[in-house]
Formats: C-alpha cells, sequence, structure tokens
C-alpha cells in the first residue's frame, strides 16, 4: 500500500501536485495495482487527494505533529520553517475528511468536521471524477480490472529491472506464458527507458498517456508515464 491514516498522501510525497498531479496519482496507482498481491486503496486515494496544506497550528490536530512543531521551533527552527516540515509530514494529511463534492465541507458533513477539509475539493471531488471519464477514479476502475482480468498479476512472479536507474521504476512479472512488462516514470521529464527487449511483441493494456512511443527496445516515457505491456 502507498497511504494509510499515519502516512502523508502519497502524490503530495512521490508525485508532482503543481503540474503533474492527475499523471502522478495514476502512475503511483499502477505501480501498487501491478504488484503480486492485495492492493490496499485508502480513502481519497482513489481521486487522488493531496496533502491538507495546512498553515496555521490551530488546523492540525494530531498530538505527534502539534509536539513536532514544538519540538522543532525548540530547535531553532522559524514558525515558518517547521510549518513546512508539518505540511510534508504530519499525519493529519491523511485525516482530512473525504471530499465528495465542490460544496461546504466537501460534502462530507453538514455540520462542523474535527478537522478541516482540504481547500482543492472544489476541484477534487468525488461527483466531479464521476463525472469525468480522464479521472484517477476511472484509471483505478481500469487497473482493478486488470488485476481481475490477467492471472499474470496477481500471481505472477516479480523480477526488478534497470534497477540503478534513477529515474524508471520497472519490473516485470510472469506466470503460465504471461509476461507483463511495467514501466514507470517518477520525474517531470521526458525519459528514454531500454527495456532490453523487443518491444514490438507487447501489446499495451494501459497507459496514463495515450499513444506510446515505442521503438525497438526502448520506449519514451513522459513526465510521471506509467506503462503496462503484456506479451503471451
Amino acid at each position: 500500500f502507498w497511504c494509510n491514516h499515519d502516512q502523508p498522501r502519497v502524490v503530495s510525497r512521490f508525485g508532482n501536485v503543481e503540474k503533474y498531479w492527475k499523471e502522478s496519482a495514476k502512475m503511483l496507482g499502477t505501480v501498487i495495482h501491478c504488484l503480486r498481491g492485495t492492493p490496499y486503496i485508502y480513502q481519497g486515494e482513489e481521486l487522488g487527494m493531496t496533502n491538507a496544506g495546512f498553515t496555521e497550528l490551530s488546523q492540525y490536530k494530531d498530538v505527534e505533529s502539534l509536539n513536532h512543531f514544538r519540538i522543532l521551533q525548540e530547535k531553532g527552527l522559524t514558525a515558518e520553517n517547521a510549518y513546512q516540515i508539518l505540511q510534508i509530514h504530519s499525519r493529519d494529511n491523511s485525516r482530512t475528511p473525504m471530499q465528495w463534492e465542490a460544496g461546504e465541507n466537501g460534502g462530507f458533513t453538514t455540520g462542523e468536521p474535527w478537522i478541516e477539509v482540504n481547500k482543492n475539493c472544489s476541484y477534487i471531488n468525488a461527483e466531479a471524477e464521476l463525472q469525468d471519464e480522464d479521472s484517477i477514479f476511472h484509471y483505478y476502475q481500469k487497473l482493478i480490472a486488470l488485476r481481475k482480468q490477467y492471472d499474470v498479476i496477481p500471481y505472477g512472479n516479480f523480477k526488478a529491472l534497470d534497477e540503478k536507474n534513477p529515474s524508471v521504476f520497472a519490473y516485470e512479472r510472469e506466470y503460465q506464458g504471461q509476461n507483463l512488462v511495467v514501466a514507470c516514470n517518477f520525474y517531470g521529464k521526458d525519459v528514454k527507458w531500454d527495456a532490453e527487449r523487443d518491444l514490438s511483441q507487447y501489446q499495451c493494456l494501459l497507459s496514463n498517456y495515450g499513444e506510446q512511443k515505442i521503438q525497438g527496445t526502448e520506449i519514451e516515457l513522459k513526465p510521471y508515464e506509467a506503462v503496462v505491456l503484456y506479451k503471451k
């Protein structure tokens, strides 16, 4: 899993919410869902919910975060620098209410929630994503469908590929004659990746971009692109 109630939001942690929010959220979902075993989806992960971005101490409720802020100031950090650390690491980032719609409190409650709703609920919410065919939510549905259709995903062997590559996380899955190659670009730049195999023999089952640039053994991955290639 990427997320739980004690971890920051994964798209804020490993993605790029400013420029490639949708692309990086889909890429990170691909990494997990094409691995062996059972993926765990934490509430809002399928929408690409981000860290809360709180700027006032009164907005935080987690005791660990409040104590950490005090300790940071005792060590000489300014309040601004301490807030920057909480914005990245606080457990409250994953404890804000589920963002159902763009209305008051994100549609979570008509009362007063225990903690503020993320302000980006105006555009990151379930209602909006259900209406958008290219949304992160619908991409997660496609990932789940692949797991049900191809046994190589839940049951296949795992082999890491090109482990020293600083930009691309790639791996191979094999099961009863089925072969799956997953390549994910973790950076906001185009990257050429050599799969060291003839990729013309593979079909692309899923990508978070449109058409792929494949030539021989190489594929050009766009910023935060994920591709799932399959052959039998």
